[in-house]
């Protein structure tokens, strides 16, 4: 079993920053892929971001390549989204998801442990 916690979130301007961490407890962090979704009110849970177990390896959604990047920390297990040039379009409920699975995983099927989220507001 693998606890999942969010912090980092909150409300900004549009144009501001924000990092997320997902800090993970129980079973040995470094055999999971991580992944970030978000889901907006009324809309599905989307992956916006993954990663693999060694770090070396990454994905990102199209709406947020280029301004966001994932990382993680394996010594403190924590995994991390850094969050530039937010816009209103990014405001949404924001979730980690850890995943048994090697490699990069994108299906949100395949993870098997989810954080309870951390809101981000975007104003514009």
């Amino acid at each position: 079993q693998v606890q999942l916690v969010e912090s980092g979130g909150g409300l900004v301007q549009a144009g501001a920053s924000l990092r997320l961490s997902c800090a993970a407890s129980g079973r040995p962090f470094d055999i999971y892929a991580m992944g970030w979704f978000r889901q907006a009110p009324g809309k599905e849970r989307d992956l916006i971001a993954a990663i693999n177990w060694s770090g070396d390896s990454t994905y990102y959604a199209d709406s947020v390549k280029g301004r966001f990047t994932i990382s993680r920390d394996n010594a403190k297990s924590t995994v991390y989204l850094q969050m530039n040039s937010l816009n209103p379009g990014d405001t949404a409920v924001y979730f980690c998801a850890a995943s048994g699975i090697s490699g990069v995983v994108t299906l949100l099927y395949e993870y098997d442990y989810w954080g309870q989220g951390t809101q981000v507001t975007v104003s514009s």
